[in-house]
């Protein structure tokens, strides 16, 4: 076979690499559903009415409801729209958008705890969560911000139940330099104590620690996880540091259940809310806000590995409101 070389006049342009896109707006573009499902409609309930009036709050009421905000988190917003409108006697349904974003911001702003891992070291955190929320991948999308702020992490894959975990955990191990603790087979706990038994004799900063999905209802289930967080304080005393639920996005309302269920049972330090791009259900973490208000450490937005980050809750509610 013959290849043909086009003369420089015939050949294709070349087009400059575009730059990579800021946090911002990957942020913006991955709540594109939910912004669409919230966002959206609010621009278009306030630039229709022409006054401040009930008919315009009972709107305001179903689109918050329908984003997933939930009943508790709603009436909190509407209360202090009122308040607010009748405190700067607002007329312009436009100031009561502004006014909107303040008060989400001010409502998810308690729950915007960044992680700090300088304290202990190995920093042990045990990852949860129901199965398919994203754990596996989190980890890996962890290792690489942990490895991007200057800290060593070491990974225990304590997901015994599924190889695929397993093999998966290697993949984002081999590709963010990162030692894996597995074991073909065996008690999730030892392989997890075996790894903080590691990354102590080598000096590591923070150990990622993996266990399998399960649903809360599964009670056995839960009580192997106690299990598992005994053993890990028993291999670093005062471990784990930190016990993060993974929970997907697309659950909506039944986020609720499971931060319910897994604080229950561990006492969760923080939340890592997965998978924002896929639903037009963001408004839950308003709900998280009101009822049962655990620290979103991290959210992601993308299956890239930068596109897990802090959650920070200004810049939230106005990639939501753009």
């Amino acid at each position: 076979m013959f290849g043909f070389f086009k003369s420089k006049s015939e050949q294709e342009p070349t087009t400059q690499a575009q730059a990579p896109m800021s946090w911002r707006e990957r942020l913006k573009n991955g709540l594109a559903r939910t912004r669409q499902a919230l966002g959206a409609p609010l621009a278009a309930l306030f630039g229709r009415h022409g006054k401040i009036d009930e008919a315009l709050y009972e709107e305001l009421e179903t689109i918050l409801l329908t984003a997933d905000v939930g009943v508790t988190a709603t009436q909190r917003l509407l209360d202090a729209l009122r308040a607010r409108a009748k405190r700067d006697r607002l007329t312009d349904p436009q100031a009561l958008k502004d006014a909107l974003l303040e008060a989400m911001a001010e409502l998810l702003t308690p729950l915007e705890k960044p992680l700090e891992v300088s304290g202990h070291r190995p920093f042990v955190i045990m990852m949860v969560g129901v199965n398919g929320a994203g754990k596996t991948t989190t980890l890996g999308k962890l290792a690489h911000w942990f490895k991007a702020h200057g800290k060593s992490v070491l990974f225990a894959a304590g997901d015994t139940f599924r190889a695929a975990a397993r093999e998966q955990l290697l993949v984002w191990g081999e590709r963010n330099g990162v030692t894996v603790i597995a074991q073909e087979k065996g008690d999730s706990a030892a392989v997890i104590y075996d790894a903080i038994q590691a990354a102590k004799a080598r000096g590591i900063d923070v150990v990622l620690a993996d266990t399998a999905g399960r649903l809360p209802t599964q009670l056995h289930l839960m009580e192997e996880l106690k299990k598992v967080k005994r053993v890990i304080d028993k291999a670093e005393p005062g471990a784990p540091h930190e016990i993060l639920l993974v929970l997907d996005a697309n659950t909506g309302q039944n986020a609720l259940a499971q931060v319910k269920a897994f604080d229950d049972a561990l006492g969760l330090t923080g939340l890592v809310v997965t998978k924002l791009d896929g639903t037009a259900k963001g408004g839950v973490l308003a709900a998280i806000a009101t009822t049962r208000p655990v620290p979103v450490r991290f959210i992601g937005v993308g299956e890239g590995k930068e596109d897990l980050q802090p959650f920070r809750a200004r810049e939230f509610v106005e990639a939501l409101f753009a």
